[in-house]
């Protein structure tokens, strides 16, 4: 139901949540190189073709995050379609929240050990914020969720 504004949300989540499949969410400088990588949701790539550019695949298998990456704009996408069962979708949407912070749990795990390993500095990009605005984008789907099944029950107590 496209008239109801948590779909509205929910769809703007699974937008956000696309494009930030797309692009990196921090990247790592190596200060004697100077070479910069990013991380990416499938892994780490480097940006200046240099000779530690094998270091992109030594580094970490970043398949986790590239899991929670596309796993929270499915989610969102799956939620939308069940507008005749609200309970169950503000189950799924708390889910969602989970995933969201879940996702900035493992970015920081990712740039601890990075930092660690190899030494590197860390700078976040302006994309790792999506996150944190699919995760109020389904706070606020969540809340009218929930509003609209207070309205339906209290009108079936009307009968």
């Amino acid at each position: 139901m496209i008239q109801r504004i948590q779909t509205l949300y929910l769809l703007l989540v699974v937008v956000l949540g696309v494009i930030l499949c797309f692009f990196s969410p921090a990247g790592f400088v190596t200060p004697e190189q100077s070479e910069d990588f990013q991380e990416y949701s499938m892994g780490f790539y480097s940006i200046n073709n240099t000779t530690n550019a094998d270091m992109q695949f030594e580094a970490m298998n970043t398949i986790p995050m590239a899991i929670l990456s596309v796993s929270i704009p499915l989610l969102a996408f799956i939620v939308i379609f069940l507008y005749k069962k609200r309970i169950l979708q503000a189950r799924m949407n708390v889910i969602n929240v989970v995933l969201c912070l879940g996702w900035y749990a493992m970015l920081g795990l990712y740039i601890w050990f990075m930092t660690t390993k190899f030494h590197v500095d860390w700078y976040i990009t302006p994309w790792a914020s999506i996150p944190l605005v699919n995760l109020v984008l389904t706070l606020m789907a969540t809340r009218r969720i929930l509003s609209d099944e207070a309205l339906v029950r209290a009108a079936d107590r009307i009968r």
